[in-house]
């Protein structure tokens, strides 16, 4: 995936985090073994996405940012669409870079996001603090097969009726059946997820990175 990152990043990156453990994305970070941080800004899909008008997006309520890392796109999305985005990593480095990001960026309002180091399959919230929101860019594809049908039963746990699940699928190595760090394929999405959910956009993003172009895939589902 010379195109992504060399092959010696990416070498690093499978040796960092294994194919098991979740806490060895810490590693990564201590490492600064990256290759996913390269752009530094919110993902252009995401905000092509939220700057049209596609749909009605949720202008009250919260958001959720699951494996947020540095929360570039959290910031985005609480500064574009007024939501209370609470955004997760399980990574203390990647949690401490988000709060340096959020420091320099003034135009979001103080309080409006929030970063807090949590496992998102430990976490649960009330009927009245459900999300509007979720976006998912470069999480499902970190986490191994086998945990698949509990990040469904999550999002469907975690997200209001009428909410929103944003799904920026990447990294999709179109020349092999492997990751990193695992294999990913939209319909591996769409199969656990189950009849709970409306498909409202599926497609290639016309506004990718150049380096991501052919690598990633753009779907939104709301909640029924």
């Amino acid at each position: 995936m010379a195109s992504l990152a060399t092959s010696e990043e990416m070498a690093n990156l499978n040796d960092l985090v294994g194919h098991s453990d979740q806490q060895n994305w810490e590693k990564a970070w201590e490492a600064n073994v990256l290759p996913w941080d390269k752009l530094g800004a919110v993902q252009p899909p995401l905000q092509a996405l939220l700057l049209s008008d596609e749909q009605v997006w949720p202008r009250v309520g919260r958001a959720l940012v699951p494996g947020c890392g540095r929360g570039y796109d959290a910031i985005f999305i609480a500064k574009t669409l007024g939501l209370d985005t609470l955004a997760v990593d399980i990574s203390p480095t990647a949690i401490q870079s988000a709060h340096a990001l959020l420091a320099s960026s003034p135009a979001v309002s103080p309080g409006r996001v929030t970063f807090r180091e949590m496992d998102f399959f430990a976490f649960a919230v009330p009927d009245n603090e459900l999300f509007d929101l979720i976006y998912d860019y470069t999480f499902f594809v970190a986490i191994p097969p086998s945990k698949r049908a509990a990040w469904a039963e999550q999002m469907g746990a975690l997200i209001k009726p009428g909410g929103f699940l944003i799904a920026l699928i990447f990294p999709m190595n179109p020349q092999t059946d492997d990751g990193p760090p695992f294999f990913t394929r939209p319909d591996h999405y769409f199969q656990v997820l189950g009849s709970n959910w409306e498909k409202v956009i599926d497609r290639v993003p016309n506004e990718s990175e150049e380096t991501h172009i052919g690598f990633e895939h753009m779907v939104v589902w709301k909640k029924l």
